[in-house]
């Protein structure tokens, strides 16, 4: 027997999924979930899981709710850890006791974690807190939906008798009834009132007017769905209070490719920026199995006078298989370390070791001109890295010194395609192209190899160093390079790219 956890994914903004919820979802076997929920957070669902698409949005379902039901029975009876993943809290307007219903009947385990409510983040994501001590005491959220044809079952007098804050989902469709019915209960037209657009992502945007002239003002704004309706003294904050958009990354989606077990850094750094982020790993890096010249070389570090260091994978790879042969940094002696980058480098340290030389510029053509620099001739030097290594770097040692090199595969970069719940077709395919961040060639090639169908032109490569951004011109990315190959410069030339659009708009 499986089980089934209801899980509310947010309003998008991956920094909002709860810890619980992030948990469940990494262990799912299978993920059914909705058009709403956030694609920052559809790419952390394991490339491992099924995911199965029941298109939830107004006026588009590509599954009626009585199916979505059958199938999460159907997956839970087949043994499955099976999440269902919806907008916003799945008991706010979320439909999740209909789902829960089937389940409870047949004695099929679950859980719900709740999700942070569109209906409060989303203001605040726009400076509107939805109660203030001096203006409002009650919040009412309440379902903007009804059926096509149909008049409002709301009691629009009541509402207005509340005095509090009155938020609407789903309801811009009929944004102009709701201000009319408001209206005609009493409501003052000049009710300070608020229509936000996909609040807590790229595409936030507000439209603040009041209850008389906010269907006037939406038009002229071109608001877009997904959007939320406030209505109360409170929206009044918003321009006082607004810090989102302040932000220097607001307003941006940048697609992160890098490992998953390395850009954790990078993508907590460009969400306290602003951006929405969504991690679409290309590769990740295997240590090579059965490795006969690896367990060789361990046991006779000790003759060599170089240890070379190209990537922090094999940093990480080369010490861990050390430790599994019993032993420790003692094992290499006398030899000085050289390292590509500070990536590398902050790997080294935390291994206890020292980088004694690092290039100027972080590429292999540059350490390999160092290295035939500052070795003798006569000396031996071993490198442990990717069975893919780029060849200019034992090139440039030994055109400059007669040296031993010992170029050695430890581990292979293999492609990878990320979660199937991200579309990254659909990205490419809104008025605002996301920016692409690369941070080796190899990024470029995965990335490509998952996106075949892709039309590349449309891609805006931001890459970490020349020869990352050879091979995204390669396949026709609009390309720009960041000043350094590190992750800092990558971040300041991703603002200034962010920037200089929003200075064209």
């Amino acid at each position: 027997m499986g089980k089934v956890w209801l899980v509310g994914a947010g309003p998008s903004d991956a920094g909002l999924l709860t810890l619980k919820g992030k948990e469940v979802l990494s262990q799912a076997e299978v993920v059914v979930y909705d058009r709403l929920v956030g694609p920052g957070i559809l790419s952390m669902i394991s490339s491992k899981a099924r995911c199965i698409d029941v298109g939830k949005r107004a006026g588009n379902h590509t599954m009626a709710q009585e199916e979505i039901n059958q199938v999460l029975l159907k997956e839970a009876q087949a043994g499955k850890r099976v999440v269902r993943l919806k907008g916003g809290d799945p008991f706010l307007f979320g439909r999740g006791g209909e789902e829960l219903e089937l389940l409870a009947r047949n004695n099929i385990p679950f859980e719900v974690v709740p999700g942070v409510p569109s209906a409060i983040s989303v203001p605040a994501y726009n400076g509107i807190p939805v109660t203030h001590r001096d203006q409002v005491s009650s919040l009412h959220i309440i379902t903007g939906h009804k059926k096509k044809g149909e008049p409002y079952d709301l009691d629009f007098e009541a509402l207005v008798r509340t005095g509090g804050t009155l938020v609407f989902l789903m309801g811009y469709g009929a944004l102009a009834e709701l201000c009319q019915g408001l209206l005609e209960a009493g409501m003052a037209p000049d009710m300070p009132a608020a229509l936000l657009q996909q609040g807590t992502t790229a595409g936030q945007k507000r439209v603040v007017a009041t209850v008389a002239t906010l269907t006037e003002e939406a038009e002229k704004h071109a608001i877009e769905t997904p959007a939320i309706i406030l209505v109360g003294k409170v929206a009044g904050y918003a321009e006082e209070f607004s810090w989102y958009e302040k932000l220097p990354l607001f307003g941006s989606q940048i697609l992160v490719t890098r490992p998953r077990e390395r850009s954790g850094v990078l993508c907590g750094r460009l969400r306290e920026l602003g951006a929405e982020v969504v991690e679409l790993p290309a590769i990740c890096t295997v240590r090579i199995a059965d490795n006969p010249l690896l367990l060789q070389e361990l046991e006779q570090l000790d003759r060599y006078d170089f240890l070379v260091f190209t990537s922090p994978a094999g940093v990480n790879h080369f010490f861990d298989a050390l430790l599994e042969q019993k032993k420790d940094i003692r094992s290499i002696g006398t030899a000085q370390i050289a390292v590509i980058g500070p990536g590398t480098e902050k790997e080294l340290n935390r291994r206890g070791l020292l980088a004694d030389w690092k290039p100027s510029c972080y590429d292999a053509q540059s350490l390999g001109v160092l290295l035939g620099t500052v070795c003798a001739d006569g000396q031996k030097l071993l490198i442990p890295r990717a069975s893919q290594g780029n060849p200019k770097l034992v090139e440039e040692i030994t055109k400059r010194r007669k040296v031993t090199v010992t170029d050695l595969p430890i581990y292979d970069t293999v492609y990878e395609s990320g979660s199937d719940a991200v579309d990254v077709h659909r990205l490419y395919q809104g008025k605002k192209r996301p920016l692409a961040l690369f941070t080796s060639a190899s990024t470029v090639r995965g990335f490509a190899e998952a996106c075949k169908a892709l039309d590349f032109s449309l891609v805006k490569a931001l890459c970490i160093g020349r020869q990352t951004q050879a091979e995204a011109d390669r396949l026709g990315m609009e390309t720009y390079v960041s000043k350094e190959a590190t992750m800092d410069s990558l971040i300041a030339r991703a603002v200034e790219l962010v920037e200089e659009e929003k200075a064209g708009q």
